[in-house]
């Protein structure tokens, strides 16, 4: 299925400047990638999205605790790991 893109100036522009440097062999290679781009970031947000559903869901179900026991937990667990390189 063909597509057409009006990508205003300023990024045909640059996707001509990609193109004449060499960068990509053609307009639809850059758009291609550009797509590709877009469909990587989307799936990361949907998995962002589904982990904060799960921290709220959490949070509304009382699975939670205070910040300063997780606080102190982290800290003697990350200077336990200083401690143990040094040694």
């Amino acid at each position: 299925m063909a597509s057409s893109a009006n990508l205003g100036p300023k990024l045909e522009s640059y996707v001509t400047d990609l193109v004449k440097t060499g960068r990509y062999n053609s307009r639809s290679e850059v758009l291609r990638e550009g797509v590709r781009l877009v469909e990587e970031r989307e799936k990361r947000l949907a998995v962002l999205d589904a982990a904060i559903s799960r921290g709220l869901a959490d949070a509304d179900a009382g699975r939670v605790k205070p910040l300063g026991e997780v606080a102190d937990r982290l800290t003697a667990k990350y200077q336990k790991m200083v401690e143990d390189r040094g040694a």
